[in-house]
């Protein structure tokens, strides 16, 4: 009876994630790490981080690099590590037990051009007859010889054999083992091919549940006849419904470009649980609907159930045709899915004043200005609800880093109804009662309030050309917290300032 790889039955299912470091990490990929993650702690699995390295020439130490950074921005653990690369032997060992069992056999001529007599119905390559007839006697003496060959799997072509799975997602799955060609195990320079590597792993590591791309059910049928041949029953499969980009083609590095980079959102100032939350959306959904959760709503509702069949469209604004990529760190807001932007400003605004200054510390300091940790938490509850992405803080409240405003147009001061005359008396008299108030929040409220009612005009004309002396635009926020901010002196030497700029 075949050994079993699936411990679910012990409420302890054995998930993981195999990345291939071929390039930047994927969001299609964060979504799958996301959902095995999901899975194994709402079941109290285990996790597991693999790394399908096997791949020499395209594998490469930046995209490990990407990889991990990509993942470590999420701040998911996971429970054990392996790079693929580091188990050769294992691979080969499953490989030769298969070769053994009759399953298997040495192709001469792997660089086959596929005649019409090893065609499919679809006038697919199949297999080699020549080879797949050789005499073990006559395989053992060439391979003796050293002549190179590729093993193939020895597909089951007689009897109409099926081989099928159940999908947890796409349900039954089947097809015909005739229409299934001899894949290759090992390739003619001993390398394990994807296929026989990955189920050697599966197989040794006890994965019971593999949850993957839908792009992999094709590679399914193989894989069953694999862990099947070498002895193991196999996982439990699920299959996710594929990522698309508005025009429903599928997510491309080379096309899309940073937009699907994981470390792109990071870049852009998106909260990693926001994120999160976002792909989750994408192909799975809960039972009420919800759409903002945390990540603990999201471990409790998370099921293989609730992921949808359909592909899931990431709406981001195409890059324009024959145009040159942005850079990650410079794609305007609305290059993004206006859902990943709406999450994320819901997240920003659910954070705790003291965490959401934390996370806008580092943000502005790279930006070259020098904040105090305690000056960022004053500044933070005034824009908490006018930034959606964290480098918003730099658009926001760019007025409260520097010790000069940049120069902005002295018509900006004059008030609604009024004239030129009627802002540099407002800034006249403010210069006058602010000298002397408490810059608290009551008092300034009522100071101002008065010196409007002594000049004649109202609060409002009184609030707007202060407002743009000390801020440089009249979209900013709260003016008597903002002027808390700033302090005594920053905002007469403003106002005076600006008192120069409307004589002028």
């Amino acid at each position: 009876m075949p050994e079993t790889l699936n411990s679910a039955s012990q409420g302890k299912p054995r998930v993981r994630f195999a990345p291939s470091p071929t390039g930047f990490l994927h969001v299609g990929s964060a979504r799958t790490f996301i959902f095995n993650w999901l899975y194994a702690r709402r079941n109290g699995g285990t996790m597991i981080l693999r790394l399908d390295d096997t791949d020499v020439e395209r594998n490469t130490d930046a995209s490990v690099n990407s990889i991990f950074e990509g993942l470590q921005w999420l701040g998911l653990s996971w429970d054990e590590e392996y790079k693929q690369s580091e188990r050769g032997e294992l691979h080969r060992q499953m490989a030769e037990t298969i070769f053994q069992k009759g399953l298997a056999y040495r192709d001469f001529t792997p660089a086959h051009t596929g005649g019409s007599e090893r065609s499919g119905a679809q006038g697919t390559w199949l297999f080699n007859p020549g080879m797949r007839e050789l005499s073990r006697a006559e395989s053992d003496r060439r391979a003796a010889a050293g002549e190179p060959f590729a093993l193939r799997f020895r597909v089951p072509r007689e009897g109409g054999q099926i081989v099928r799975f159940t999908d947890a997602v796409y349900g039954e799955q089947m097809k015909a083992a005739a229409d299934i060609e001899d894949f290759a195990l090992l390739r003619s320079d001993g390398m394990p091919t994807y296929h026989l590597a990955s189920c050697a792993d599966d197989a040794d590591l006890c994965i019971s549940h593999i949850i993957r791309g839908q792009d992999h059910l094709s590679n399914t049928y193989k894989h069953v006849l694999i862990f099947e041949a070498a002895g193991f029953m196999p996982p439990q499969f699920a299959h996710l419904p594929l990522l698309v980009a508005p025009d429903g083609t599928k997510l491309s590095k080379r096309r899309h470009g940073p937009i699907v980079s994981v470390t792109t959102y990071r870049d852009a100032g998106f909260l990693p649980e926001a994120f999160i939350n976002f792909l989750c959306l994408l192909g799975w959904s809960p039972k009420n609907d919800r759409e903002q959760m945390s990540l603990p709503e999201l471990i409790d509702a998370f099921s293989l159930e609730g992921i949808n069949r359909a592909n899931a469209v990431v709406n981001f604004k195409e890059p324009d045709v024959g145009r040159p990529l942005l850079p990650a760190n410079s794609l305007p807001e609305d290059t993004f899915d206006p859902k990943a932007i709406w999450l994320n400003a819901e997240h920003i605004r659910g954070l705790s004043i003291e965490d959401l200054s934390q996370r806008l510390l580092p943000i502005v300091r790279e930006a070259g200005f020098y904040v105090t940790p305690e000056k960022m938490l004053r500044i933070t509850p005034l824009i908490r609800e006018r930034i959606k992405l964290l480098r918003d803080v730099l658009t926001a409240a760019d007025f409260l880093f520097v010790d000069q405003l940049p120069p902005y147009d002295p018509a900006e001061l004059i008030p609604q109804k009024g004239d030129a005359a009627m802002a540099k008396r407002v800034l006249e008299k403010a210069k006058v009662v602010l000298a002397n108030v408490e810059f608290k929040h009551d008092p300034l409220d009522q100071t101002l309030r008065s010196a409007a009612q002594e000049l004649g005009i109202k609060a409002g004309q009184m609030f707007q050309p202060i407002r743009v002396a000390v801020c440089g635009r009249k979209n900013a926020p709260p003016l008597f917290e903002t002027l808390e901010v700033l302090g005594r002196e920053t905002t007469l030497a403003r106002i005076e300032q600006a008192i120069s700029r409307s004589a002028k």
